[in-house]
């Protein structure tokens, strides 16, 4: 019965691979993978869309597959990235029709990487006789949907928002992150979905015991400590929700200054105090007398604070977006704040279009979507010093930076108690793209087994264990502070110690066995 049952799922796929069915179906079993990331979150869902797109890729020509692998990656990234269209309607007067374009190419620009790792595993790994060879499927597809991903994670500043590791956030998989990353998640799922699309193509119920192998795995590691919790900090994480079309007028300035500074006072007897990206709507050099009396008044109440500005470098005409450190800096306390001080961090990873226009003289007079508030910044350096507010040490990303864990991991070091984020994600509503964002987020605290605090400016603001599980959160678009009480951890992960190094060890041992086993089957022919 089981073997019958698997014999007519395969006709079914058979018969969907062709023509422009075949095209449809590719792209609906990738919209299929859009509810498996958040807010939706139903992980299930990455599997069933992943073992379809091998199931219609079985058998297929180099061009007919790579058509295949486009159309499943369109279907996912276009619905996953809408969320965009916002800041391009809403904030960058861009019409609808054309926003939605705009999404599409991107979503189709992306669909170029899965496209080719579809082309180059049916080129140079055909399946042969009919059947299908086991190191084909669970060896050569996972190397060459890795190397894709990593690809897209570089090329033009990299985007990689959604691969298919975060959609695992709650599953059991998860658990090898703080071994082999979020890319160690998406191998142990294309391997799933590999043993059960061998199950279904060759009709043996046996290769099921790969997907259970890989969830038991991931369960069995996921209660796992790699780190050492230390002593908690009280947090009072401010949430301004300052409306983003007023946020840079100038005439708002004194009044989102003063609504987080109320907020402030009603919550200095925590340890830290955070403002979100860009709480202060002026460039540092513009607000020297206000921070030294933040600066002061925090020392005062032996507190530490944390915010977000912005930072023109006098000499050189360059604009950083920062995060500075001020208040209660040690034990001792002594630090006074200093107009360009050392204790700060200048995001390295800016966003396209957003915090910089490449092509700038041409796009720019376009529309006014490439002339955004703040969008001529400046990269800040790939290591930087970790803030140090209140004795502990902070490792900080600014919002986008959040999706680039390689980049993250050169500011982790064993003595980083804290990942701290600021973000300001009111350029995208209530869409899901916030949400996705948070689950980035989540990732990175599993990868390094530290804490994160994330201070928004509308949401999504939370504090985040070293476990990857929120501690507590507050609503979107209110005026709320999250107070919170959140351990420090010491210590690294193996991912923090090697990063991508041993995954890229078997991309490699993984192409190297399928090539070798490919010729010598052309050798016995």
């Amino acid at each position: 019965m089981m073997t019958r049952l698997f014999a007519s799922r395969s006709n079914w796929c058979t018969s969907l691979s062709s023509g422009w069915t075949g095209l449809l179906s590719a792209a609906l079993a990738g919209a299929l993978a859009t509810p498996a990331f958040g807010p939706w979150n139903i992980w299930p869902l990455a599997l069933v869309s992943l073992t379809l797109l091998q199931l219609l890729l079985s058998n297929q020509a180099p061009k007919r597959a790579a058509k295949l692998g486009f159309a499943f990656a369109f279907g996912l990234n276009l619905p996953g990235l809408w969320w965009i269209h916002i800041s391009m309607t809403v904030f960058g007067g861009i019409a609808l029709p054309v926003a939605f374009v705009m999404v599409a190419l991107l979503a189709a620009y992306l669909a170029l990487f899965p496209m080719a790792a579809c082309w180059v595993w049916a080129r140079l790994f055909p399946q042969q006789h009919g059947h299908i060879d086991w190191l084909r499927s669970l060896m050569a597809f996972p190397a060459l949907w890795l190397l894709s991903d990593w690809a897209m994670g570089h090329v033009l500043t990299g985007f990689p928002w959604l691969w298919f590791g975060y959609s695992q956030i709650n599953s059991p998989l998860v658990g090898i992150a703080p071994l082999l990353g979020v890319q160690g998640v998406t191998l142990l799922l294309l391997l799933s979905c590999g043993g059960i699309a061998l199950a279904l193509r060759q009709r043996q119920p046996f290769w099921l015991l790969l997907p259970v192998a890989a969830f038991a795995v991931g369960a069995g590691l996921q209660p796992l400590s790699w780190t050492t919790p230390g002593k908690p900090l009280n947090f009072a994480l401010m949430q301004g929700n300052i409306a983003q079309e007023a946020k840079w007028d100038p005439k708002n300035i004194r009044p989102t200054l003063l609504r987080y500074l109320e907020m402030s006072r009603l919550n200095q007897d925590a340890d830290v105090i955070v403002w979100p990206e860009s709480a202060v709507p002026a460039l540092e050099n513009e607000m020297q007398e206000f921070l030294a009396n933040v600066d002061s008044a925090m020392r005062e109440h032996k507190t530490g604070f944390l915010t977000g500005i912005q930072y023109l470098d006098m000499s050189e005409r360059r604009f950083y977006n920062g995060v500075i450190g001020m208040g209660q800096i040690d034990n001792d306390g002594l630090q006074s704040y200093q107009y360009a001080h050392g204790n700060r961090y200048y995001k390295q990873h800016l966003v396209p279009i957003g915090e910089f226009v490449p092509f700038g003289d041409l796009l720019r007079p376009i529309a006014p979507f490439f002339n955004l508030p703040m969008s001529s910044f400046s990269r800040g350096a790939p290591e930087q010093e970790n803030i140090l507010v209140r004795g502990h040490r902070f490792a900080t990303a600014i919002c986008y930076e959040m999706a680039f864990s390689e980049e993250l991991r050169r500011n982790v070091h064993a003595d980083t108690d804290y990942l701290l984020t600021v973000s300001n994600d009111t350029w995208f509503g209530t869409s899901h793209g916030p949400w996705q964002h948070m689950d980035i987020t989540r990732m990175r605290a599993i990868e390094f087994g530290k804490p994160v605090i994330r201070a928004t400016n509308s949401g999504v603001t939370l504090a985040i264990d070293a476990h990857g599980q929120p501690i507590k959160m507050l609503p979107q678009f209110e005026q709320q502070v999250l107070r919170v009480d959140v351990a420090s951890a010491s210590g690294q992960t193996p991912y923090n110690r090697f990063g991508s190094w041993p995954l890229i060890a078997w991309v490699l041992l993984a192409l190297g066995v399928a090539t070798w086993q490919q010729r010598l089957r052309r050798d016995d022919q």
